[in-house]
């Protein structure tokens, strides 16, 4: 395993998950948030991650790893992305949910994936992944390459020398890569198909990439959020 440095933008349940991975992984980890790097003192000091601010984070990296809602895409510091090299591997692990957090997004409702729509805002390629698992998942079921009902993760992507990044990259975490083919492709993982958040097998993630249908893309992720509203409801009750 290649030791990198890595930025990661945002520090919820999924950011504050692979900060502490990849640092024990000896990976140089960087953190930033909306709030500032003071909110992040105790946090990083906990685990050996260095906070910084969100600029300095975004341009710190081999590894940048988006991890905020889709509505805070655009609201990050202009012109962020625009002077990274090409060799910069940016991973988008976020999903977009209308109803419950994003508001409507006009191109993501038309048929453009969630990624497509980022990669659009950012002015710079972006690697899907990450963002089919749920962050107790991602903490707690990685295991060493070959064991039997390994879980598996997939990534897509349009660049194949950075999407061979991030699969080794989910590889070290402790999870079977999955190619999932190009970025235009990544409707396959997101919320409420058949490949979200179900801690399946490779072979079985791979069959679930096969068999969404894109037609009901508006439907899976109404379906999920759904789903989010009841367990939201049964958590207050």
């Amino acid at each position: 395993m290649t030791r990198s440095t890595i930025g990661i933008i945002g520090a919820g349940s999924m950011g504050g998950v692979l900060t502490r991975h990849l640092a024990e992984l000896g990976h140089h980890v960087l953190i930033a948030n909306s709030r500032g790097p003071e909110s992040l003192m105790a946090f990083a000091a906990t685990i050996g991650a260095t906070p910084a601010p969100v600029a300095e984070v975004a341009h710190a990296g081999d590894i940048i790893i988006l991890a905020i809602p889709t509505k805070a895409v655009p609201n990050l510091p202009p012109g962020l992305f625009s002077s990274l090299s090409s060799s910069v591997v940016v991973i988008d692990i976020g999903n977009y949910h209308p109803e419950l957090r994003d508001g409507r997004i006009h191109a993501i409702d038309q048929g453009l994936t969630d990624s497509q729509w980022v990669a659009q805002q950012i002015g710079h390629p972006v690697i899907k992944a990450f963002n089919n698992i749920f962050a107790g998942s991602l903490a707690e079921l990685g295991a060493p390459k070959g064991t039997r009902g390994r879980r598996a993760l997939s990534v897509c992507g349009d660049s194949a020398e950075a999407k061979a990044t991030v699969l080794g990259l989910v590889d070290d975490l402790g999870f079977d890569p999955v190619d999932g083919g190009t970025l235009r492709e990544s409707w396959r993982q997101q919320p409420g198909t058949p490949a979200y958040c179900h801690d399946l097998d490779a072979a079985s993630l791979r069959r679930a990439l096969a068999g969404a249908d894109q037609s009901r893309t508006a439907q899976y992720r109404a379906e999920q959020e759904a789903r989010i509203r009841r367990s939201l409801r049964g958590r207050e009750g």
